[in-house]
């Protein structure tokens, strides 16, 4: 039998030395509880298809929007990958949308292009990874809160985006990079981005699930002492963990160059709050110590569903976000209902 797509404090292996909680030795209703908020994900999901079906069929279920869909969330969906990460270690990162607009930037300055593909991708990993090894480093080593650190960083990686850009967009030439966003570069069907998104979101899923940076991660953010006391470094925890967050900005930007054809500092403008609010409605707790790769992944979906459902649709912006306000709102609702079960 297959385990569910979930970490938590009570499923860490004994030789971590941490007990799982008096009151959940020997059952595991909480696995039960999440595969069931992604199978209800997935139904809405469905609900969505239809809806988009009945009211533009001859639009929404087209082949070329489909694969627009899956494009979009792609990028956004690696994103909430490495935020996930951070928040099931009870950490937050406000970052990470001018870390993707930072790394987008730096990797598309005439200089770097100059480089060709390699020194792109490259660029925009580098840079990605340095902030979240500052965010890291600040977090954990400087003892700062983590709301504060990142905004910090957001603040600072949007000023010198626009610094280096002057606000002006930086056209891509380098073809090797430009081809992949086309349909001749898809394989069976399928664009390169989301192959990326796939993968990303399948070494997440056994970084979590599978490995002993996992159970950490849970871990820490179930409760941090504890975790110390077990012999985990929290702090060096911490640091990976907004590396790996750094890191997954560095790819999404280098997906946004692909997909946009250019650099802007503008990029990933509110990238984190979509990233916060998919990984909540996926079963993410804002506390700590729980999280799932595949319910996160599962959010990106339904909002970037809805959002493309209301454009087609031509719904207004300030529709799509009242509407996005209240799915936010309804899952914070049911994670705080779960929670007080859990405690009966």
């Amino acid at each position: 039998m297959s385990h569910p797509d979930v970490s938590e404090a009570s499923e860490v292996k004994p030789q971590d030395g941490i007990a799982p909680p008096p009151g959940q030795r020997g059952r595991r209703p909480l696995g039960l509880r999440l595969d069931l908020r992604n199978l209800s994900l997935l139904g809405v999901l469905a609900v969505l298809v239809v809806v988009g079906g009945i009211t533009k069929p001859d639009q929404f279920l087209d082949t070329g929007n489909l694969q627009l869909v899956l494009t979009q969330a792609s990028v956004i969906g690696v994103v909430t990958v490495g935020m996930t990460f951070v928040i099931i270690s009870g950490g937050i990162d406000l970052s990470v949308g001018a870390i993707v607009a930072l790394a987008s930037v730096w990797a598309t300055t005439v200089a770097t292009q100059e480089y060709g593909f390699a020194g792109i991708l490259f660029t925009a990993v580098i840079v990605g990874t340095a902030c979240g090894l500052v965010n890291g480093v600040l977090v954990a080593y400087g003892r700062l809160v983590p709301f504060i650190a990142t905004l910090a960083m957001l603040a600072s990686a949007r000023g010198l985006a626009l610094q280096i850009t002057g606000g002006r967009t930086q056209i891509v030439t380098v073809d090797s990079v430009l081809d992949l966003g086309i349909p001749d570069a898809y394989v069976l069907g399928i664009p390169p981005l989301v192959l990326v998104f796939a993968l990303v979101t399948v070494v997440g899923w056994l970084l979590l699930n599978r490995t002993t940076f996992g159970r950490r991660t849970v871990a820490v953010g179930g409760n941090a002492e504890a975790a110390r006391l077990a012999g985990i470094d929290v702090r060096r925890q911490r640091l990976y963990l907004y590396l790996l967050s750094g890191l997954c900005c560095g790819i999404a930007a280098f997906m946004l160059i692909v997909l946009s054809g250019s650099g802007q500092n503008t990029n990933g403008n509110l990238y984190e709050l979509d990233a916060i609010a998919a990984a909540i409605i996926g079963g993410t707790l804002l506390t700590g110590g729980r999280g799932t790769v595949v319910g996160s992944v599962l959010g990106v979906l339904v909002f970037t569903t809805i959002t493309n459902i209301f454009a087609l649709n031509n719904l207004q912006s300030d529709v799509q976000q009242i509407a996005k306000g209240a799915i936010i709102v309804a899952a914070v609702l049911v994670q705080r209902r779960t929670v007080r079960d859990e405690h009966v």
